[in-house]
């Protein structure tokens, strides 16, 4: 799944720069997270940073988006692809979020 940010944001301004995907940018009152770039931070790291660095626990995943770690692995490839120009099926990724057990 993307995850979301709720109406708990104070606006800290912490969660932006740590997103890997530039998923994460103001919105009219508090931060939004665009679902279409958000990964989890599948192909980067092992959790979420922008749920490591929230203050006030704000980030929880979005129901409205779910995804398996499939399709996020497919994702960061494809986002890749586009910033890189590369064939996403020439990518390799290594990540502990592909492993069977996550869903």
């Amino acid at each position: 799944m993307a995850l979301m940010i709720t109406d708990e944001c104070i606006n800290c301004d912490v969660c932006e720069p740590e997103c890997p995907n530039a998923a994460i940018s103001m919105g009219p009152e508090i931060y939004q997270i665009d679902a279409e770039r958000c990964t989890e931070c599948v192909g980067h790291f092992d959790t979420p940073q922008c749920q490591i660095v929230c203050p006030v626990a704000c980030i929880p995943l979005n129901p409205a988006h779910p995804e398996t770690a499939e399709q996020l692995l497919s994702k960061y490839r494809r986002l890749q692809a586009s910033a890189k120009h590369v064939p996403p099926s020439d990518l390799v990724v290594e990540s502990a979020l592909c492993a069977p057990d996550r869903k």
